[in-house]
């Protein structure tokens, strides 16, 4: 299977399975800006409700069918199950073939076999979420890393951090004046970007629920992207532009990963009163790359703020 780029993920919104305008967001007639989109089975619906979202999620399933598939272009498409065995029973559901893969909630080493034997369809790509209480031990996700590793690796798109799971973990919520970086999800965010993007994973980050704040949404962003996470899931509609702004590359920023990436590079050279090395930031400036091709440039036009521009060869 072709690897999708974690960067083509953009701004991943959550909607329940149960709504009734799925098919107008997967076939991008409503957020034609969105990127990337999960149906949610799992926290978004209630115990009762779970028959009719299933339902309804077969419905959209069949719709896209009768349309002949997802259009070019259109947004990622992932559905969330409650767990292992719900998602044996959408592996093997033939109308899955439009879906991109699952996101895995509440992924640990004592569940991953079981998810394993539940998600056979090669073809259906995996976002594993780290949300319990275990991912505050850095050996157990040291363990997790290699066991993913392992198994299921090249299906593996991002990892996906439970940013109020884990809070709920420790009886705590966000306050609407600091980013989660004033939690202790400030212990948490760095340390699984050290130990599990060191094992070649991409993250994305948490979601941000303060929906009146858009200052303090940018202001985590930035702290996000500080730490190499990828995207950032979306709870409402309001935030995908916002977030997808955000994720785009600094015309400065692209400009340096050309030059570092440049055959003709020096071992060491100075661009806009900054040191480069190209052996030390090669890496950074591949992904930097990689961002622009998917995100876009953030291109200063005199008077008119940023316009993004995408690179030749993005999905668009």
């Amino acid at each position: 299977m072709n690897k999708v780029s974690p960067y083509a993920l953009g701004a991943t919104l959550y909607m329940p399975a149960m709504r009734s305008d799925l098919l107008d967001v997967v076939f991008a007639t409503k957020l034609p800006e969105l990127r990337s989109l999960v149906v949610c089975l799992e926290d978004a619906v209630a115990e009762t409700d779970v028959c009719s979202a299933l339902q309804n999620l077969s419905d959209l399933l069949g719709s896209i069918a009768a349309r002949g598939g997802r259009p070019v272009g259109a947004p990622l498409l992932f559905v969330r199950p409650r767990d292992a065995e719900m998602a044996a029973v959408l592996n093997d559901w033939p109308l899955m073939r439009h879906v991109d893969g699952f996101v895995v909630p509440k992924l640990t080493l004592s569940n991953l076999a079981a998810w394993e034997k539940a998600v056979t369809n090669p073809d259906l790509y995996l976002m594993p979420t780290l949300e319990t209480p275990d991912v505050f031990n850095p050996n157990a996700m040291v363990e997790l890393g290699q066991a993913l590793k392992a198994s299921l690796f090249e299906r593996v798109i991002a990892l996906r951090i439970g940013g109020n799971d884990l809070m709920g973990c420790l009886g705590l919520r966000r306050t609407p004046t600091t980013t989660l970086y004033s939690t202790p999800m400030s212990y948490v965010i760095p340390m699984l970007a050290g130990v599990m993007g060191s094992q070649g994973f991409a993250l994305t980050a948490p979601v941000f629920e303060q929906l009146a704040n858009p200052d303090l949404l940018n202001a985590e962003l930035e702290l996000d992207i500080a730490h190499g996470l990828v995207g950032k899931t979306a709870i409402h509609p309001s935030q995908v532009s916002v977030i997808q702004d955000a994720l785009r590359v600094s015309l400065e920023d692209l400009n340096s990963a050309k030059l570092i990436v440049s055959d003709l590079a020096p071992a060491v050279f100075k661009h806009n009163d900054v040191m480069c090395e190209p052996a030390t930031h090669y890496k950074w400036a591949m992904r930097t790359l990689e961002r622009a091709r998917w995100l876009g440039v953030k291109q200063t036009e005199t008077g008119n703020g940023e316009t993004p521009v995408l690179l030749a060869g993005a999905a668009r």
